[in-house]
């Protein structure tokens, strides 16, 4: 019982820790504007990815199984992943880049186990064969083989993910402040 409340409490305060690593982030990276290009396309290809599973997700609602759910269970996630990954690249600092893997991983696969428990309890049968289809958090090429669905604009709102969109520019902004203002 103690190892299941502690990826609850890990799941609960994986924001607020994403937060605290963003403030260190942002005071030790040593950017350039030729990592901030690099970085910065890097995390627009997770925000891509990001957008792309807010529109196919009904959280609770229905199994999410199309769009990028076919070759990742935790595309938002994953998305996230590729995000963060690009702003340590913009960050010009290698040990933000282990450290926010380190504390990514460590943090969300807890996270993804604890979802994963919920989702069974919710859709049983049908999300075990879809776990046993399609990888937890890197993406398979094979894909799942579902009814396709289109992208829904209104989930994309309804989820609110334009508010990472916001987030990633200001990041640039702020990295392209401390390049312009220290270099």
């Amino acid at each position: 019982m103690g190892i299941k409340k502690n990826k609850k409490l890990l799941q609960k305060y994986r924001v607020p820790l994403g937060f605290l690593f963003g403030i260190l982030f942002l005071v030790f990276s040593h950017p350039t504007f030729t990592l901030i290009i690099i970085g910065g396309a890097i995390a627009v290809f997770g925000l891509l990815i990001r957008a792309w599973s807010a529109g196919h997700i009904r959280k609770n609602e229905d199994l999410a199984v199309s769009g990028p759910y076919a070759y990742t269970r935790n595309p938002l996630y994953f998305g996230s992943f590729l995000m963060g990954l690009g702003f340590s690249t913009a960050s010009g600092v290698w040990w933000i880049a282990v450290l926010f893997t380190a504390l990514f991983l460590g943090i969300y696969i807890p996270v993804m186990s604890v979802e994963a428990d919920e989702l069974t309890d919710i859709f049983g049968e049908k999300y075990r064969e879809y776990a046993e289809k399609v990888s937890m958090f890197f993406p398979w090429v094979s894909g799942y083989r579902s009814a396709p669905k289109n992208f829904e604009f209104d989930l994309y709102l309804r989820h609110r993910e334009y508010q990472a969109s916001l987030g990633v520019i200001f990041a640039w902004f702020v990295l392209a402040l401390k390049v312009y203002f220290i270099s």
